[in-house]
């Protein structure tokens, strides 16, 4: 069985070390707050290059978060790519603003520069700029278009750990970066955890208060936040994987380019284009194809496994019937029926890829 996702081997290579960071914390009984927490926060934003990293509960309440220290006015335009997760969009309306769609690059599945120039209107206040499957967004034409207008860039990176934009990490690029650290992304914690960066401090502080229920000290509460903390254990074991998350990114990007490589001339898939300015970090190694749904039968008949992402259109499903986007003429609304995600991940070797590789080309042949 080739397995799309493979947690327990990860777990497997770095078993030592994550039982005894886990015990640690339990033997200090140190369970919020605690000195893992500072270590991870000082040593991610390291990692991704920004000034300041704030550890979160989870990546949709640090999307959420960002826009509330944002301080828009209510009922703001905020201007979200149509393929991407829910989070990315319901994060915008449950902090009183409205939801833009624009359309996703044909190619490489980020944010489409022309369609995202189309919806800026006067009541545009953002733009989120999703880093989607691995692959950064076009940053400088993004923050081109929100100087030009005025607007703030959020980038929700929960998908990009490690990803590059001309050589420099995402995450602090824009006004502001989200992250999710669900156990099945690049870096993954062993529940639900998430963290901001940014390089403004004023951001960064406004962020950790609303996050600790509005204060910076205990019991001297400035005003009504949330209760949306990273716990010392996920920190613990986020600390230990950091060391290693290089390695497993750069076999993911082997992996990614061996599929490319040996896939090449099957004219029957569309393989996703990697720019010439992009360090994409493979979370998903997406193809587009007639043939989705016969293809992964077959794949799974033969043990392989694979995903979809996204199976619906962000505008088409039920949560955005309102905004009547579903018939809009973007690339993502009728490439969902089409793509299918391959397994990759540092659990795979060469000789897994190509079983992927040769039930493919059997599939087309």
């Amino acid at each position: 069985m080739i397995k799309f996702l493979d947690l327990k081997y990860q777990y497997s290579t770095i078993s030592e070390e994550i039982n005894e960071a886990i015990q640690a914390v339990i033997n200090k009984t140190a369970f919020i707050g605690g000195e893992e927490i500072k270590k991870f926060e000082n040593d991610f934003a390291t990692f991704q290059n920004a000034t300041y990293c704030i550890g979160m509960a989870n990546g949709t309440d640090a999307l959420e978060i960002a826009i509330e220290a944002l301080d828009f006015p209510k009922g703001s335009e905020i201007i979200v790519p149509a393929n991407s997760f829910i989070a990315s969009t319901e994060a915008v309306t449950r902090m009183g603003h409205k939801v833009v769609f624009c359309d996703c690059n044909r190619h490489n599945y980020t944010i489409d520069i022309e369609s995202l120039k189309k919806a800026v209107t006067p009541n545009t206040k953002a733009i989120i700029a999703v880093h989607l499957y691995g692959h950064p967004c076009d940053m400088g034409s993004i923050l081109e278009i929100a100087n030009e207008y005025g607007l703030k860039v959020i980038e929700d990176c929960a998908q990009a750990h490690a990803a590059e934009f001309r050589g420099k990490r995402i995450g602090a690029l824009g006004d502001i970066g989200t992250f999710s650290f669900y156990p099945g992304k690049n870096l993954g914690a062993y529940g639900d955890a998430g963290a901001i960066t940014t390089n403004n401090e004023e951001l960064a502080v406004k962020c950790r208060m609303i996050a600790n229920h509005g204060r910076l000290e205990k019991y001297n509460h400035l005003f009504e936040g949330r209760n949306s903390r990273l716990d010392n254990i996920q920190a613990a074991v986020l600390n230990v994987k950091l060391k290693y998350l290089e390695d497993w990114t750069r076999q993911r990007i082997k992996i990614a380019d061996f599929y490319l490589e040996q896939l090449r001339d099957c004219n029957d898939i569309v393989l996703p284009r990697r720019e010439e300015w992009a360090r994409q970090v493979y979370h998903l190694f997406v193809i587009r194809t007639e043939n989705r749904d016969e293809l992964a039968k077959f794949l799974k008949e033969n043990d392989i496994n694979t995903g979809i992402h996204y199976p619906i259109a962000l505008p088409k499903l039920a949560a955005y019937a309102y905004l009547n986007k579903a018939k809009e003429p973007f690339f993502a609304n009728e490439s969902d029926t089409k793509l299918l995600s391959l397994p990759i991940g540092e659990h795979l070797t060469l000789e897994d890829s190509s079983e992927v590789v040769n039930a493919i080309k059997k599939f087309y042949a």
